[in-house]
């Protein structure tokens, strides 16, 4: 795979992996839930997710409605199928020789690998976000389906996402790939130099806005401290006037 240059580490470039697509959730291939997947992403490529019925997947999967309703119980369902799927395929990986380098540089390895698993649905992803800026709802549920995988986006690269920290780790590593997709889609570069140079700007940005985000969530155990041990000053001082 295609990967800036290391600032500061003289390692070997990890082997390429091969750019494939992970259009299903662990499926066999060729089952109906791909079929789904595969027709739903095929129509965003041509038209609004708004616009997409049940009829227009089922048909363009060549299955019945019963048959689509016995996998699925909506579109966004579907969609939720499609992100699993990619996040079983990034989590296969072997990340091992990535190990010893930085957390930075392990997240940007995995985000990579993500995005080329993506690759082929780009005319379908361009179209969900041009859908989700203009319905708010839209935009809610890919957001919440979309903090879920980078937990296991987290997860891949060895960075804790458990806890509130996690969490909110794994919501601002979603805003910010967010905002690289909407690079990516335009990229026409078959070594995505555009995107991976988005991607590294994005998680400099995100690297200081995690320091911040760690001192925010000490805040609290900070100020509890003091209070435990005024209570126990009280407790010596009454012990003291008993006495």
């Amino acid at each position: 795979m295609a990967r800036r240059p290391a600032r500061k580490s003289a390692r070997p470039p990890r082997r390429a992996r091969p750019a494939r697509s992970a259009s299903g959730n662990g499926a066999t291939a060729g089952s109906d839930r791909d079929k789904i997947i595969g027709a739903l992403l095929a129509l965003l490529a041509e038209k609004r997710f708004e616009a997409i019925g049940f009829a227009d997947i089922a048909g363009r999967a060549g299955l019945s409605l019963a048959q689509l309703r016995g996998e699925f119980s909506s579109s966004l369902a579907i969609l939720a199928a499609h992100m699993k799927a990619t996040d079983r395929a990034v989590l296969a990986e072997d990340f091992s020789d990535m190990a010893e380098e930085p957390a930075r540089e392990r997240l940007f390895d995995v985000l990579m690998r993500r995005l080329e698993l993506l690759a082929p649905h780009r005319e379908a992803l361009r179209s969900l976000l041009r859908s989700a800026r203009r319905d708010l709802p839209l935009a809610l549920a890919l957001n919440a389906l979309a903090v879920r995988s980078q937990q296991w986006m987290l997860g891949a690269a060895g960075i804790n996402a458990s806890g509130p920290r996690g969490i909110i780790r794994a919501q601002g590593l979603a805003l910010m790939f967010a905002s690289v997709l909407r690079t990516f889609v335009d990229d026409e570069d078959s070594g995505l130099a555009r995107t991976m140079a988005a991607l590294d700007r994005a998680l400099g940005r995100g690297q200081h806005m995690a320091g911040f985000i760690d001192d925010l969530c000490a805040i609290p155990s900070r100020i509890c401290r003091p209070r435990h041990r005024r209570r126990r000053r009280e407790e010596d001082y009454g012990e003291e006037a008993e006495a």
